[in-house]
């Protein structure tokens, strides 16, 4: 059997108890001189998952032309100057707004990165972090897709903010969004898988990603805080809560309080102190 490559496949998780007669997954493809090879991998990776003991059913592939247009720039319409928490405001970078003095404007253009500021995920991390950042802070974003969390971070005070994605289009976003605001000179974007090759220590840790790296990340994450330090994680399905719970709790942290938005979860905790 061929080995598992943890790279060559995104996932994401489905909650428990759902049983599904049919899966329909939609990718887009850039049409080019590379399009067939693609294509021809795909249907050799369907092949392979009976492998993994998963039934494939039909295992249909199909393809469709769609005009890039139609994707790639008619969302923007949708896509307005955004509210949040008591003074965020996250301005899409094509649109015209007026500031009132106690806003604090976050320019955002997410292009194919994750980080609109519109999905409850990203609303709740915003929330806490304009609850929990404070002057003079140091922040580690994991997963900073779009850069809208770190973006926010430096807004409210951090004096340096380590942002990280192992996405190269995720890092390209960030890194333009960062000059956008003019906050190169506190935020790094750094191409990497979680926390590796990071040599700093936080006040703060978020990650907005999902149950599984959540716990993962709770293994590593407490040699990455300064003492007292505070991990906010979300991306959370109500159904894995307990799961995120129990994995924080056996890692040494405390927590501090839940959110929730529709099925989502944020747990924010905070490194538990050492009795001596």
């Amino acid at each position: 059997m061929r080995p598992r490559d943890e790279d060559a496949w995104d996932y994401f998780e489905v909650p428990e108890g759902i049983d599904y007669e049919e899966a329909i997954v939609r990718a887009y493809l850039v049409e080019d001189s590379t399009f067939a090879e693609k294509a021809m991998e795909i249907q050799n990776r369907i092949k392979e998952l009976p492998s993994y003991g998963l039934n494939i059913g039909k295992g249909v592939l199909t393809f469709k032309n769609i005009s890039e247009a139609n994707w790639a720039e008619a969302w923007k319409k949708y896509y307005k100057p955004t509210h949040i928490g008591k003074h965020i405001v996250i301005k899409p970078s094509w649109e015209e707004y007026n500031p009132k003095p106690d806003d604090i404007v976050v320019e955002m253009d997410p292009g194919m990165a994750f980080g609109t500021g519109t999905h409850e995920t990203t609303i709740m991390c915003l929330e806490l972090l304009e609850k929990y950042v404070k002057v003079g802070y140091t922040v580690i974003d994991v997963g900073c897709g779009s850069g809208i969390l770190s973006i926010l971070a430096a807004k409210l005070g951090a004096k340096k903010v380590i942002a990280i994605d192992k996405d190269e289009v995720a890092v390209r976003v960030a890194r333009q969004n960062v000059e956008r605001n003019d906050l190169s000179s506190i935020i790094e974007v750094i191409k990497t898988d979680k926390l590796q090759n990071i040599d700093v220590k936080a006040d703060i840790i978020v990650a907005n990603i999902i149950a599984d790296v959540v716990i993962d990340l709770s293994h590593e994450v407490p040699f990455y805080l300064n003492p007292e330090g505070i991990f906010i994680a979300s991306g959370i399905i109500m159904d894995r809560r307990s799961s995120v719970i129990e994995a924080l709790e056996k890692n040494g942290f405390d927590v501090l309080e839940e959110a929730d938005k529709g099925e989502w979860v944020a747990i924010t905790s905070v490194q538990a102190p050492i009795n001596i």
